[in-house]
């Protein structure tokens, strides 16, 4: 365990250090979560003013859960839209620096408005399959939800490369798909332990906005209370951040390493090896 977080922190390092040359790239994930605070209001208001924003019962008609479904799907899309703009945005810069490029905020959005159609096409799928395993799950018991939940991080796994693939190959969905899990099935290692182990390290790193909240319970006021809350927020902000843009970072090298059997300089030393290696 403290094996795969040391190799871990070492693969945020190494984004890290791409990060540091283009720090602009945190751009896009703070425009990405405004835009999705924007999705989420525009949903939130209709939906609690109509008070449908539980999965009907089973009473329901037809009709109520067709339109239930149906406004669930729209706010996936939307955002999955906007998660993927940006991330395909992020991905580009990311793919222009290892390639030894000076990547801006401009090339970034150029590249991801250029592949807007493939960008709407994959949230369309990502919407579909999220909204198949929603219904699954909401008509299911304990252990079938468990199962659901598998399979949706078995499906985050197989189209862990698909943004990259569709970046960088302008590919649409379907052939995304089998692009990111022949990648996959062609190479092994420790199953991309670097980005599914990124969100354990950043939720132990997260742990300080915790004692600042309780900080400020521990003042004794309302006044320290809130700038506790308010310094708690900020550093989430900020954490988030950060992690959305190394991990678009590192998901563009483990593309890169994996079509080309070669390393990034950035990430050089064996340093992917153990993400994804040769079988």
């Amino acid at each position: 365990m403290f094996g795969k977080i040391s190799y871990t922190f070492s693969l945020m390092s190494a984004s890290w250090q791409v990060l540091k040359k283009d720090k602009e790239l945190l751009v896009f994930p703070l425009l990405s979560g405004i835009c999705c605070l924007l999705v989420i209001a525009s949903f939130a208001v209709p939906v609690f003013m109509t008070g449908s924003y539980a999965p009907p019962a089973g009473e329901a008609t037809t009709a109520q859960q067709v339109a239930y479904y149906l406004t669930l799907f729209a706010f996936y899309f939307c955002n999955y839209f906007v998660i993927i703009f940006f991330n395909a945005a992020v991905i580009s810069c990311a793919v222009i620096r290892l390639a030894g490029g000076d990547p801006t905020v401009s090339d970034g959005l150029r590249a991801a408005f250029s592949r807007i159609h493939l960008i709407a096409a994959w949230a369309l799928v990502s919407a579909t399959v999220g909204v198949v395993l929603r219904i699954l799950e909401d008509r299911s018991r304990t252990v079938g939800r468990i199962v659901i939940s598998l399979l949706g991080a078995a499906w985050a796994v197989v189209t862990y490369l698909a943004v990259p693939v569709l970046v960088v190959e302008q590919a649409g969905p379907l052939t995304a798909f089998k692009r990111s899990a022949r990648l996959l099935k062609d190479t092994w290692g420790e199953q991309l332990v670097g980005g599914f182990s990124f969100g354990l390290v950043f939720f132990v790193l997260s742990l300080p906005a915790l004692v600042l909240v309780v900080l400020g319970v521990l003042g004794g006021s309302g006044v320290s209370l809130g700038v506790g809350i308010g310094l708690a927020v900020l550093y989430l902000l900020l954490l988030g951040l950060v992690q959305s843009a190394l991990q678009g970072i590192f998901q563009a090298a483990l593309y890169y390493y994996a079509l080309h059997d070669e390393a990034p300089s950035e990430f050089g030393g064996g340093l992917l090896d153990g993400a994804i290696r040769s079988r």
